[in-house]
């Protein structure tokens, strides 16, 4: 069988989730708009910090510079030549500063572009003049320089920046990104904290929908009071929707229960009074019919299935299709991928796929030959075995399709009788579920109705 085959069921299997905006889970949304409050905070503070600290040390340092460079022009400028050589080598070997002729061919680097440098420029270029010009680097010798002129020649003045009260400028960044770290670290904290409780009430709540009352139960012990609030609730909603499902199969087995003793009765009497054959095969016909419909009653109303176990498809499979293979008016071939085994109570899966093989037998007759063509066909895929059991008849009503496994549903004459329950295909999927898998009933392309079963793959005996 092709995996084209199985396509409604393989559209249930899990894919990779892709990550999109629009399907973030709580826990994202909520980190992500707190991190964003704590970053703008971050940013808010560095602006406050530029603005009180930032400011006045760059306003700091360009009045050190521009004294600097005036002290060492004057120096200059008074001093003759012998006495300019000996100044400019005790301002190098003290103070650190270096004074040199500025070329035409000299290449520097302006510190206008570093951020902390920017206001200690605009504020030495109104102290010196709007032509003096700020360098980080010249002729590939990092420093401050300064560019300043003695009589109409240019000259560099270069400074160690660590004799500046420059420091801090790695260091802020540094705690800049501890801050960062620290505060998407906390925020991912609290998102998880938030969103911890909704995630167990979703766990829980979904273990309700599949019926499981008993491991729904929520902690009442929890510190945050309106959460604790919330367990409490549910936690009584799910004791009592418990209840309510154990009085209902109570209620249901107790009617079964009563309605086969007079049933019983009525058909022994049947038998003894009436003289028409003919009509007395009618009677217990129908006291037949009503029998089993108390049996599909049961059959829907029993509270949980068996323990699952590794099952042989194989063998189930050859169980079932045992009984018809001599009738008349059903061609069933099997096709079966080798030592199938599934996770399934195995008296379960075996009542499933009788019911399923029975429901193609009267329902998908061809109506030429009156035969009814079934293939039953079986794949494992990845985690999971993919059944299907297709038929060859007269296929169902699109609008139908979605009806047929709702409880106490009958679909046109032409499909299901009139004289069930209606409850075949409900209970069908209703112990699929409960054995972990999923059911889907659709139209074949090339005609009939096709059931597909998916159920947990086991890997061994």
């Amino acid at each position: 069988m092709s995996a084209s085959g199985l396509s409604p069921l393989e559209e249930q299997l899990p894919r990779k989730s892709r990550f999109t905006l629009s399907g973030l889970s709580l826990f994202w949304r909520t980190f992500f708009l707190i991190a964003l409050l704590l970053l703008g905070s971050i940013l808010a503070w560095l602006q406050t910090l530029r603005s009180f600290e930032f400011a006045p040390r760059s306003e700091q340092m360009a009045q050190q510079l521009s004294s600097q460079v005036n002290l060492s022009r004057a120096a200059l400028i008074h001093a003759d030549a012998i006495a300019r050589v000996s100044l400019l080598k005790a301002l190098s070997d003290t103070e650190g500063l270096r004074i040199i002729p500025r070329e035409r061919t000299d290449r520097f680097v302006s510190a206008e572009s570093d951020p902390l440098f920017r206001d200690m420029v605009r504020s030495l270029r109104g102290r010196l003049g709007k032509n003096t010009v700020v360098a980080n680097r010249v002729n590939d010798q990092s420093g401050v320089w300064i560019s300043f002129d003695i009589e109409g020649d240019e000259y560099w003045l270069s400074t160690d920046s660590t004799r500046l009260n420059v420091g801090g400028g790695k260091t802020w960044m540094i705690w800049l990104a501890v801050a960062t770290a620290l505060s998407l670290a906390g925020a991912a904290l609290i998102a998880r904290l938030i969103n911890r409780p909704l995630k167990e009430l979703s766990f829980a709540a979904s273990r309700v929908q599949e019926g499981d009352f008993g491991a729904s139960r929520l902690s009442e012990k929890v510190n945050t009071s309106e959460i604790r609030e919330v367990n409490i609730g549910f936690n009584r909603m799910a004791q009592r929707l418990a209840k309510i499902e154990q009085d209902r199969a109570i209620m249901l087995a107790g009617i079964s229960h009563d309605l086969r003793t007079p049933l019983a009765r009525l058909r022994l009497e049947t038998e003894m009074s009436v003289a028409d054959l003919d009509a007395r095969a009618y009677m217990a016909a129908d006291i037949a019919q009503l029998d089993a419909i108390i049996d599909k009653f049961l059959d829907y109303a029993r509270p949980d299935s068996g323990k699952l176990s590794t099952v042989g498809l194989g063998d189930v499979v050859d169980s079932c299709v045992y009984p018809y293979k001599n009738m008349s008016d059903v061609r069933l071939s099997v096709q079966l991928q080798d030592d199938l085994l599934v996770l399934a109570d195995e008296v379960e899966l075996g009542r499933i796929l009788t019911n399923l093989i029975e429901n193609a037998r009267r329902y998908g007759k061809s109506p030429d030959t009156g035969v009814a063509r079934i293939e039953l066909a079986a794949i494992a895929k990845d985690k999971w075995i993919l059944i299907k059991i297709r038929d060859h008849g007269m296929g169902v009503a699109p609008e139908q399709l979605a009806n047929l496994t709702k409880p106490f549903y009958r679909g046109e004459a032409a499909r299901t009788a009139a004289n069930g329950a209606g409850l075949g295909l409900a209970i069908v999927q209703k112990t699929i579920q409960r054995m972990g898998g999923a059911f889907v009933l659709a139209n074949s392309a090339s005609g009939g109705l096709s059931a597909h079963i998916k159920l947990q793959r086991a890997t061994r005996l």
